[in-house]
């Protein structure tokens, strides 16, 4: 199975950036479509950004005019670039992407999970 795994968290300051990294391990597979959601303490889980196959993107929410979503499919990675970040994004990012093999089978695997802080 492939595994997503999440990099690029931590503490930050208020006006501060990151670019998280979620990176799909293992082979003969292709990735269709990826999320990333975040999910703050006491709250749901919310889209934050998807970008499909072909790099088409779109934001949800508060992280509209502060995110950038992108990807290299030659390594298998989306990325999450947040700017001005705000003591609300302080939350736990996770990805999830749209896993197809050669046989036509999909699935949705989700990383783990990665904290970002922003203090303010």
């Amino acid at each position: 199975q492939v595994q997503l795994v999440e990099s690029g968290g931590g503490l930050v300051q208020t006006g501060g950036s990151l670019r998280l990294s979620c990176a799909a391990s293992g082979s003969g597979f292709t990735i269709s479509t990826v999320n990333w959601y975040r999910q703050a303490p006491g709250k749901q889980r919310e889209l934050v950004a998807f970008i499909t196959v072909n790099s088409t993107s779109n934001y949800v929410g508060s992280v509209k005019d502060r995110a950038t979503i992108s990807r290299d499919n030659t390594k298998n990675t989306v990325y999450l670039t947040m700017n001005n970040l705000k003591p609300e994004d302080t939350a736990v990012y996770y990805c999830k992407a749209i896993i197809k093999r050669p046989s036509g089978y999909e699935y949705t695997p989700w990383g783990q999970g990665i904290q970002v802080t922003v203090s303010s």
